[in-house]
């Protein structure tokens, strides 16, 4: 896999929590980075999920659709 180098600015007191995490977690660098941003995708796919959902909820809730029952009638119901 190809690799492109990035650059970021942090201050010298986060550079040094970096740092000690990484060497905590037995990572280099690039590996901490690497494990935070997968982690950060997934929180926010979850939050974007947790969206949707709520989303969903409300609008079955204004249609009517409150119990398992009544989303089994529509989605059986035939046209």
């Amino acid at each position: 896999m190809r690799r492109v180098p990035i650059t970021i600015s942090i201050s010298p007191k986060i550079a040094r929590e970096y740092e000690e995490l990484a060497r905590q977690q037995a990572k280099n660098r690039s590996q901490l980075f690497l494990d935070m941003f997968q982690l950060y995708k997934e929180q926010a796919l979850e939050k974007e999920f947790c969206k949707l959902q709520r989303y969903g909820s409300n609008l079955a809730k204004k249609r009517g659709i409150i119990t398992e029952k009544d989303v089994e009638r529509l989605v059986f119901k035939i046209y």
